[in-house]
C-alpha cells in the first residue's frame, strides 16, 4: 500500500523555495549588471573620456577596465562598483520591505492601505472638513493632524496613521498594561481640539497626571475627586440635582446609584425597583425646591417625614407624591426594606467629604455641563471602584456632560464644533451608565465622541448584561481589540470575523513505482483564536464599520516627540499628589487622628 505524506500547509514546497531563490539571484545579478553598465557609461560620458559602450550585462562586472579603458582605477571603483552597489542595495531593501508588507497584510487577509482609505490622510481630512464648519475654509494641507480625527495607531506593517473620524464612536477592549491608557486614552486627550472628559480610578502615573498640565494650558482643568484619588483640593462643586428637576431626570439620577451598587442582572427585582422609585421621588422633591442632595439623605433616614410629599405636591408632582405616600403608608416591613435598600444605594453621600463636592458652596466656582460643552476645558472624574465608591457620582457627572453636549449641539446646528471627547476609562468600574449602549447610537452624530475602554468583553457583560454589551459592541463604529484577550469565546468570535484564506497543501505519496506529488487548496483562519490571544503588546486589531479588519501598531505617548515636555510635567504632577498625601497624613498626626 503506498505511503502518503502531507506537508505542513505552506505556499511553497522546499523545491519551489529553491527555484524562487534561484530566480531571485538571477534577477538580482541582472539588476546589478544593468546598473553597473548604466553607471559606468554615465561616468564615462560625464567625464568626457569616451563613448557609450553597447549593453552587456557581464562586461561591466567582470571586465570594467576593458569596457571603459579611458577611466582611471578610482573612477572605475566609484562609477562601476560603489554607485551601482549602493543602488542595488537600495532596490533590494525596497523589494524586501514590499515583500514583508505583502506577506504581513494581504497574504494574511488583513486590511492593506487601500482597504482603510476612509480612515487615512486624504479622506479623513476631507471628512473632517465636512463635519466641522470651522475647518471648511482651510486648505487640506493646513489642517493639523489633531483636527482630522482621533489617532488609533499606525497601519501594521508601516507607519501610516489611522484615525477615527469626528462622528465615530469607539469601544476598546484591552487588558491591563496593554497600552489602553498610554497608547489610546492619553494621545486622544492631548490632541483633542475641544472639551475633554476623562473617568479613571487611578491618578499617579496615569492619564490624569500625564494630561492635566497640558490640558490646563488650553482651558480650565476641572477635577472632581470626591474620594481623594489624587488628593486634589476641592476647588469646584457640581449640582448633582441640576438635571433632576423633572421626573425623567430624577429617575436617571437614581438609576446611576442603583447601577453603581448592583449588576444589571440584579437591578430589576422588586427591592431594587422600589428603592429606585423612592430615590427618584426624594431627588425630585429636593431638586424642585433647590434643596441640596443631603436633604434627600435626611428623608431617607426618617421614612415618616412628610416633608418630601408636601414638597412634591407644592411643585405639582401629584402622582409622584401619591406614590411616595403609598410607600410610606404601606406595611412597615415593606417600607423599611425599601428605604434600607435606597439608603444602601446612596450610602456614598453619607460621607461629608464626598457630598461636599455635589452640594452648593458659595465660595467656589460651579461646574456647569452646558458651558463646558462649548469650551476647551477638561473634566477629570476620579473615583475608586468596589464597595463604598463614589462611582455613582462619577457616572452621573459623565452622563450630565454628554447629555448637555447633545443639547448644545442641537441648538448650534446639530453638531459640536470642536467636538467633545469623552474618554470613559475603566467604564465598567467607575462609570456605569446603564443606557450607554443606547447613547452610542446618536452621540457621534452630535459631535460627542465617546471612547469606552474595557478590560474584557465579559466585563462589559457584567455591567450591561449580555444584550446590552452586544448592543454597545454593535453600535460602536470603531472597535479596538488589544493584547491579553483570554476569553476563548470572544477570541473565537473575533477569529471568525477576521475570516478565512486559502492555503496550498502539498501531498507526497510514496509507492513501489516511486513518488508522486499532488497540490490542493484548503481554507484556514487568517487569525486563529490562539493567535489573537497571543497578540503582542503594542499591537491591536481594528474593526471599523464597512472595512476589512486591520492590524495596528499602537503609538504610546512616551514614544512621540512631545514626550520630552509631557514626561517631566507628568512626573511633576505625580510628585504633587505624593506631597498632598503626605501633608494630609501629617495633619492627621498633628490632630492625633492616626498613630
Amino acid at each position: 500500500m503506498p505511503a502518503q505524506r502531507t506537508t505542513a500547509p505552506s505556499a511553497t514546497t522546499g523545491t519551489d523555495a529553491l527555484l524562487y531563490l534561484l530566480f531571485g539571484a538571477l534577477g538580482f545579478g541582472l539588476c546589478v549588471g544593468s546598473l553597473t553598465w548604466l553607471s559606468g557609461n554615465l561616468t564615462n560620458t560625464l567625464l568626457g573620456v569616451g563613448p557609450w559602450t553597447p549593453f552587456e550585462v557581464t562586461d561591466g562586472l567582470l571586465r570594467p577596465a576593458e569596457t571603459w579603458p579611458h577611466l582611471s582605477t578610482t573612477e572605475i571603483l566609484i562609477g562601476a562598483r560603489i554607485v551601482p552597489g549602493l543602488l542595488a542595495l537600495g532596490l533590494a531593501v525596497l523589494g524586501i520591505a514590499l515583500w514583508i508588507r505583502w506577506r504581513g497584510g494581504a497574504r494574511r487577509g488583513l486590511a492593506r492601505r487601500g482597504d482603510l482609505s476612509p480612515l487615512l490622510g486624504k479622506e479623513i481630512t476631507a471628512k473632517a472638513r465636512d463635519l466641522r464648519p470651522s475647518l471648511s475654509t482651510l486648505r487640506a494641507k493646513n489642517i493639523a493632524p489633531a483636527d482630522r480625527g482621533v489617532l488609533l495607531g499606525a497601519l501594521s506593517p508601516g507607519r501610516t496613521e489611522v484615525r477615527a473620524s469626528w462622528e465615530d464612536v469607539i469601544v476598546a477592549i484591552m487588558a491591563p498594561r496593554s497600552g489602553k491608557t498610554s497608547a489610546l486614552a492619553i494621545p486622544a486627550i492631548l490632541s483633542a481640539p475641544g472639551p475633554v472628559l476623562l473617568t479613571s480610578n487611578k491618578a499617579a502615573n496615569d492619564a490624569y497626571t500625564t494630561t492635566v498640565g497640558a490640558r490646563s494650558e488650553v482651558g480650565t482643568a476641572w477635577t472632581l475627586d470626591p474620594q481623594q484619588i489624587a488628593h486634589h483640593p476641592r476647588e469646584m462643586w457640581w449640582d448633582i440635582l441640576a438635571d433632576a428637576r423633572d421626573l425623567a431626570g430624577a429617575k436617571r439620577l437614581a438609576g446611576h446609584f442603583v447601577a453603581a451598587s448592583v449588576d444589571e442582572s440584579n437591578g430589576n427585582d422588586f427591592w431594587s425597583t422600589a428603592a429606585a422609585n423612592t430615590l427618584a421621588a426624594l431627588f425630585l422633591a429636593a431638586a424642585s425646591h433647590r434643596r441640596p442632595v443631603t436633604d434627600a439623605l435626611a428623608w431617607l433616614a426618617s421614612p415618616a417625614d412628610r416633608t418630601p410629599v408636601d414638597l412634591l405636591t407644592d411643585a405639582g408632582h401629584h402622582a409622584v407624591a401619591a406614590q411616595l405616600q403609598g410607600t410610606v403608608s404601606g406595611a412597615v416591613e415593606t417600607r423599611d426594606g425599601i428605604y434600607e435598600t435606597a439608603r444602601q444605594y446612596a450610602s456614598c453621600l453619607l460621607d461629608p467629604e464626598v457630598s461636599a463636592w455635589v452640594t452648593p458652596h458659595p465660595g467656589l466656582p460651579e461646574f456647569k455641563p452646558s458651558a463646558f460643552a462649548s469650551s476647551t476645558d477638561t473634566l477629570f472624574l476620579l473615583s475608586k471602584d468596589g464597595g463604598g465608591s463614589a462611582s455613582a457620582i462619577i457616572a452621573a457627572a459623565a452622563d450630565a456632560v454628554m447629555r448637555a453636549a447633545v443639547v448644545v449641539a442641537e441648538r448650534s446646528g446639530g453638531r459640536l464644533d470642536p467636538p467633545a471627547l469623552c474618554v470613559l476609562d475603566e467604564a465598567a468600574n467607575v462609570c456605569k451608565i446603564s443606557d450607554l449602549p443606547d447613547l452610542y447610537s446618536h452621540l457621534g452624530s452630535r459631535g460627542v465622541i465617546p471612547i469606552t475602554i474595557l478590560q474584557s468583553y465579559r466585563q462589559g457583560q457584567r455591567c450591561w448584561g449580555e444584550a446590552g454589551m452586544d448592543a454597545l459592541w454593535s453600535a460602536a463604529t470603531i472597535k479596538i481589540v488589544g493584547s491579553g484577550i483570554d476569553d476563548a469565546d470572544f477570541a473565537d468570535r473575533l477569529s471568525k470575523q477576521v475570516g478565512d484564506h486559502d492555503v496550498q497543501t502539498t501531498s507526497v505519496s510514496t509507492s513501489e513505482s516511486g513518488k508522486s506529488t499532488s497540490v490542493s487548496m484548503r481554507t484556514e483562519r487568517i487569525l486563529p483564536p490562539d493567535a489573537i490571544r497571543a497578540l503582542p503588546k503594542g499591537k491591536a486589531l481594528l474593526l471599523a464599520t464597512g472595512l476589512r479588519i486591520a492590524m495596528l501598531t499602537l503609538r504610546p505617548w512616551y514614544k512621540e516627540p512631545h514626550a520630552k515636555t509631557i514626561g517631566p510635567a507628568s512626573a511633576h504632577a505625580t510628585k504633587a499628589i505624593t506631597a498632598r498625601a503626605l501633608a494630609k497624613d501629617n495633619q492627621r498626626d498633628d490632630y492625633g487622628l492616626s498613630a
